[in-house]
C-alpha cells in the first residue's frame, strides 16, 4: 500500500528532515506524494524530485544559512532577501511542480494572512517563499503573489492537503516548534500516524550537530515505522 508523507515546518529543521526521509527510504514504503512546509517544503520538494536523503543532508548542511540571505534593498519588507536561494533551487530541482514525478505542495501564507497550499506553476519560487519567516525574510513572488512563510498559521498544511488528496494513510513528520507553546494539532484520525522529533536548535549562524540530529530523526522514525501498519486505516 502506498502513502503519503507530510513534513512540518520546523525552524532550520533540515537534519531532522533528512533523517526521517532516509527512515522512510530504508523502510521501503511506497510513497505516492508529498506534502511539505518551511524546513519541510525545502527537504521535500528535493525528495520528491528523486534526490536521496544523504545527498540532501549534503546540500542542506554544505554551509551555514545566513550566506545563503542577502540584505534586502528594502527591509520594510524583511531584512533579508532569498534570491540567491531561488537561483540555487533553480540548479536543483525543476522549473515547475507539473515536472516532478509525484504529487508534491508546499505550505505557504497569502497575503491576506490566510495558509494556503501551491502545487502548481513555478516550483523553486514556492519552495523558498514557504521558507520566507515574516519579518526575517521579505515575501517571495510566486505568479504575482506575495506569498511567506506558511508555518507561522498552518504548520502541517495536513487538512488542506487531505481536502486535495483523499483519506490516505498520510506519516505526518512532526518538528517540535521553537516557540513555546501547545502544539495545535487536535484528534488526529488513525490514518495518520505522527513522528515526533524534536527542534533543530539551529541559527542562520550555526546549524550544531547536524550528523547527530539527522541520526536521532532517523531513529525516531524507524521505530514508528517499524509499528505501524498503515494498510489498517479508518
Amino acid at each position: 500500500m502506498s502513502i503519503d508523507i507530510v513534513l512540518s515546518s520546523g525552524f532550520l529543521a533540515f537534519a531532522r528532515q533528512a533523517g526521517f526521509l532516509a527512515a522512510v527510504e530504508q523502510s521501503g514504503i511506497d510513497v505516492d506524494g508529498v506534502c511539505g512546509t518551511s524546513s519541510g517544503a525545502l527537504a521535500g520538494s528535493l525528495w520528491a524530485a528523486g534526490v536521496p536523503s544523504e545527498t540532501i543532508a549534503e546540500r542542506l548542511s554544505e554551509r551555514a544559512p545566513i550566506w545563503s540571505a542577502r540584505l534586502h534593498l528594502q527591509p520594510w519588507r524583511g531584512l533579508l532577501s532569498l534570491r540567491h536561494v531561488v537561483k540555487q533551487l533553480r540548479d536543483w530541482l525543476p522549473a515547475t511542480f507539473e515536472e516532478l514525478p509525484r504529487p508534491f505542495a508546499v505550505g505557504v501564507r497569502a497575503p491576506d494572512g490566510s495558509a494556503t497550499l501551491l502545487d502548481s506553476g513555478p516550483l523553486p519560487e514556492a519552495v523558498a517563499a514557504s521558507c520566507a519567516i515574516p519579518g526575517v525574510f521579505a515575501p517571495i513572488q510566486v505568479m504575482g503573489v506575495a506569498y511567506q512563510d506558511g508555518g507561522v498559521v498552518d504548520r502541517t498544511g495536513l487538512s488542506s492537503w487531505e481536502s486535495r488528496r483523499g483519506e490516505r494513510p498520510t506519516l505526518l513528520h512532526l518538528v517540535e516548534r521553537s516557540a513555546k507553546g501547545v502544539e495545535p494539532e487536535g484528534q488526529m484520525p488513525q490514518r495518520v500516524q505522527i513522528v515526533r522529533t524534536a527542534r533543530s536548535g539551529a541559527s542562520l549562524w550555526n546549524l550544531g550537530d547536524f550528523s547527530g540530529q539527522m541520526e536521532q530523526a532517523r531513529r525516531s522514525t524507524s521505530d514508528v515505522l517499524g509499528a505501524w501498519q498503515p494498510d489498517r486505516m479508518s
